[in-house]
């Protein structure tokens, strides 16, 4: 439902709220520009009278003096029958430029106020300023779900590129689009009379003037009294009449001054609405704080992009949402299948269980958990395929489905299975599944299997699970589904370096290349520095399809796109597919591949110390991270092979990044020599170093089998326990990452 609240209007006022966003930016800009023009004397240094006096020197024919909230003073005045503006400098009273208003401006702030349209204009404007509001605070608590809570709003953020820069704009902006989402609200509201502006207590205009010729302007015992710095107007008499009065508007209050004895007359203070009402005109504008004007512009410079990643997240759901074809209803169906999906990830898979339940003869019926029914009149199996979100909560199709479960009143309940997606390097793999199994369980539901997980999309764990689900049925079930996988790029082998033959362990460090340009616009990618590459990174993933399985390999990178080239480093496994692949390429062979991003498995930005984790073909991403280490930044190297003559990964690399400290300590060893330890030996061997750069910042990044990812942790917990921490709070701060197969 949150989701859904969140996603509705934005999609519903994208591109009106794209609008007011870069015109109020356009807008934002002016208060500083205005101030920057301006010179602002000190508080008590100049009198409304005495810069009068000064204006009257040079303007005889002045009608009406302005001061901005910025600072800007300006005259109105009448010479030889024409009619002028100047900004003046307030110390002289001398014109320092002509004032007249950019066509293009009044354009824009017509258009950022009533969107060219006049009332109607403004009403849709004060809509989607309402709008803005919903989005600003629906998704700010998305926000907090998605990280595990409001107290982990800094945390670093996971998902793909739209999902994180969405994220990000909005954690960024936030506090600027909602002071702009209020405030424009107010003054939309106060527009249509729906609330008071405090402008409708004008003083009233004094019935008798004294007698006496007018004094000089400059002796006014009213306009002495007020400071320059809280005007806002004075309009001057009609010339000639005696009877007439200076109009003045000050940031206290408006009322009248008589031109012969200097009396202010029929004086009105402003009273809290009003105050309250510039206040936050101010807020919205900037005028008067030109600082905020330009925080404010930068923050609604992030609407649009919002809205495009917005757009595209939406559409990504809307794509890997499959159709479910011959839908039983609820009370008909035999077997009833749940579905709980963040993204929509989860669908493809009940769609391949549905499916293979109808060609086993079972009427079924598919839908979200949060449609859990009140009763199944028929159905004997139940089954529930879920993901889990953020820290271990329920997903977007599934947060009420706890609840409803308590709101279950048939007599007759369907066996129950289980079975969750997720990913083992987060610390709550499948959580929000064992937490839906418990809860059954709890309720007196009979479980038909035990929990399955499937892990990364895995299709093998997905079809062994099947396996199970069909001797329920006394038959063979086949679940055959694999995500759809993105389009593929050919790269050729251009090197290889081969280890670890003598101690059963054959590693190889591929590095490919771009295939040469074939035509002629391939060539001129190629002239002006377009390498021919995908985007990637060190840490970032490359599928590879081997042949004979539809079932990608991902193989962390050791390189980024900008050093040229593609590497990898790849064990040969028994009966792997693509390992044998791999190890059997020669130069100049090709392979199809694709880039997976990994974003949350990488240094983050800083100067802090990096502590790099790893064992075997593990090193690979990890050498790539202190190949790229160009700042030099400190980086230790913590990583574990068999024999140093024959599977010394990397070891002329690493003596280079020593020798140009782009790597600041090396801590090697092996398992087959004399006195052989593992990796998780050297660490603790090295604790007290360990605990004084966690406590001083440093991130940690592990990478290589999840047995050895699982000492680490367990030889990590000890090391932090001295000072109270534990790996669980510096996953949630992104300070320790894994990367495990």
């Amino acid at each position: 439902m949150l989701r859904r609240i969140h996603s509705l209007p934005g999609l519903i006022v994208a591109l009106l709220l794209a609008v007011l966003a870069l015109t109020g930016a356009i807008l934002s800009v002016d208060p500083a520009m205005d101030r920057l023009g301006t010179r602002v004397p000190d508080n008590g240094q100049i009198s409304v009278a005495t810069l009068a006096d000064r204006v009257a020197r040079h303007y005889p024919g002045v009608e009406q003096i302005q001061r901005s909230p910025s600072g800007s003073v300006i005259v109105y005045y009448s010479r030889d029958g024409r009619t002028g503006a100047e900004r003046i400098d307030p110390l002289s009273g001398q014109g320092i430029g002509s004032y007249a208003p950019s066509a293009f401006t009044r354009w824009v702030k017509k258009l950022h106020r009533s969107l060219l349209a006049g009332t109607p204009g403004q009403a849709v404007a004060g809509v989607s300023a309402l709008a803005m509001l919903a989005l600003c605070l629906s998704g700010m608590a998305l926000l907090a779900r998605r990280v595990g809570g409001w107290r982990q709003l800094a945390r670093p953020l996971r998902g793909n590129f739209s999902q994180r820069w969405h994220a990000e704009l909005g954690r960024l902006a936030l506090a600027g689009l909602l002071v702009s989402a209020v405030t424009g609200l107010y003054m939309s509201a106060a527009t249509f009379g729906l609330v008071a502006d405090g402008m409708q207590n004008e003083p009233d205009f004094p019935t008798a003037a004294a007698t006496g010729p007018a004094a000089p302007i400059g002796t006014l015992p009213a306009l002495l009294a007020t400071d320059l710095n809280d005007l806002r107007e004075l309009v001057y008499p009609s010339p000639g009449n005696p009877e007439d009065f200076y109009s003045l508007r000050t940031a206290q209050g408006d009322g009248y001054v008589d031109q012969a004895t200097g009396a202010l007359l029929s004086y009105r203070a402003h009273d809290g609405v009003h105050r309250a009402y510039e206040l936050i005109y101010q807020l919205h504008t900037g005028e008067g704080l030109w600082w905020l004007g330009l925080f404010l512009g930068l923050s609604v410079l992030s609407v649009p992009l919002m809205g495009v990643t917005g757009v595209s997240m939406w559409w990504q759901r809307r794509r890997s949402m499959p159709r479910i074809a011959d839908n039983s209803g609820p009370q008909s169906a035999d077997t009833v299948i749940l579905v709980g999906s963040e993204g929509n990830s989860t669908w493809g898979f009940a769609k391949a269980l549905h499916d293979a339940l109808r060609q086993a003869g079972q009427r079924v019926h598919t839908a979200p958990m949060n449609q859990l029914a009140t009763e199944y009149r028929q159905a004997r199996h139940l089954f529930i395929l879920t993901s889990t979100y953020g820290d271990g909560d329920a997903p977007a199709s599934a947060n009420r489905f706890l609840a409803r479960l308590d709101g279950f009143v048939g007599t007759h309940r369907p066996s129950f299975a289980v079975l969750g997606f997720g990913d083992r390097q987060f610390p709550k793999f499948c959580q929000f599944a064992r937490d839906t199994q418990d809860a059954l369980l709890e309720r007196g539901w009979h479980r038909s299997l035990d929990l399955g997980t499937v892990d990364r999309q895995s299709a093998q764990a997905f079809a062994q699970w099947g396996q199970a689900v069909g001797q329920l049925f006394g038959r063979e079930l086949t679940l055959a589904y694999t995500p759809t996988l993105p389009p593929t790029q050919a790269l050729e082998l251009i090197d290889r370096i081969d280890y670890g033959a003598q101690v059963q362990a054959p590693t190889s460090i591929l590095r490919f290349g771009p295939i040469a340009p074939q035509n002629r616009i391939a060539r001129l990618r190629h002239l002006i520095g377009l390498n021919g590459l995908p985007r990637f990174e060190a840490g970032d993933l490359v599928g590879i399809v081997p042949p004979g399985s539809p079932v990608p390999r991902f193989y962390s990178l050791a390189s980024g796109a900008k050093d040229g080239f593609l590497e990898i480093c790849v064990r040969k496994q028994p009966g792997g597919l693509c390992s044998q692949m791999l190890h059997g390429l020669k130069p100049g062979e090709r392979i199809e591949v694709f880039i997976r991003s990994n974003p949350d498995f990488r240094p983050a930005s800083g100067k802090s110390s990096v502590i790099l984790i790893g064992a075997g073909a593990g090193i690979g991403p990890l050498a790539g991270f202190i190949r790229n280490n160009t700042g030099k930044y400190p980086m230790y190297l913590y990583w574990g092979g068999r024999d140093p003559a024959s599977d010394f990964l990397y070891e002329p690399e690493l003596g280079e990044y020593l020798a140009d400290r782009r790597l600041t300590q090396l801590h090697a060893v092996f398992s087959r020599v004399k006195e052989g330890a593992y990796v998780q030996d050297r660490v603790l061997d090295n604790a007290s170093q360990m605990r004084r750069l966690i406590e001083n910042g440093a991130q940690i990044l592990v990478c290589g089998s999840r047995a050895m990812a699982g000492s680490i942790m367990q030889a990590m917990e000890g090391i932090l326990s001295p000072i109270g921490l534990d790996v669980r709070t510096l996953k949630l701060q992104g300070r320790y990452r894994e990367d495990v197969y």
